[in-house]
């Protein structure tokens, strides 16, 4: 069972599959276009989410093997929020049906925000593979911490969209809250360190 789990493409599928049961629900014209905005949205910003919990929950928590697991699967996590987010885009342009109604809305909060992200997103997701790692190098990582400001973007378009801050904040509470923890352990340690304890 464990060697079926750890296979690539089973958990390529597993992430796919909200996607896939989505799009054939639109097909099948049982989802109109404009009830795809929500979902393909919320998923793309919880694996963006999950994707950058991993790091700092180890710092706090230790490296134990089920998240060892998905650390190892954190870039496949963060290339499939992408998916949804690209999903989300396609999506919100059928909706809206012609470029002029896309134009007309294109500098409001709740809608250069989404397209600012989804532009951070792009250098991630084509630099989260090997070869990638291997030309830039010491420069991966700081394309990869694009994410933080695509993270802000991603939850500034849904504050400024839903018009109800409860979701976005119940979301992103748990990243959020990681991060003092991280940043509280390291100020406490270089507290004791610096008084030779």
């Amino acid at each position: 069972m464990r060697t079926i789990l750890n296979k690539k493409p089973l958990f390529w599928l597993m992430l796919s599959l909200p996607a896939l049961l989505l799009l054939t629900g639109y097909w099948r014209g049982a989802i109109e276009s404009i009830d795809m905005l929500h979902p393909t949205g919320e998923f793309s910003a919880r694996l963006m989410i999950l994707a950058m919990m991993l790091g700092p929950l180890a710092a706090v928590i230790g490296n134990r093997p089920w998240l060892k697991w998905l650390l190892v699967r954190r870039r496949a996590i963060g290339v499939a929020a992408f998916g949804y987010a690209v999903l989300h885009t396609i999506f919100y342009i059928i909706d809206m049906g012609n470029l002029d109604d896309i134009l007309a809305e294109w500098l409001t909060p709740g809608i250069w925000t989404a397209w600012a992200a989804l532009l951070l997103f792009v250098p991630i997701a084509l630099t989260s593979n090997d070869a990638a790692m291997r030309v830039l190098r010491r420069n991966w990582k700081n394309v990869q911490r694009l994410v933080y400001a695509a993270a802000v973007m991603t939850l500034l378009h849904w504050f400024w969209v839903d018009n109800d801050y409860r979701a976005a904040i119940v979301h992103f509470a748990p990243l959020i809250l990681l991060w003092i923890v991280v940043f509280a352990k390291l100020f406490f340690s270089s507290k004791v360190q610096s008084k030779g304890i």
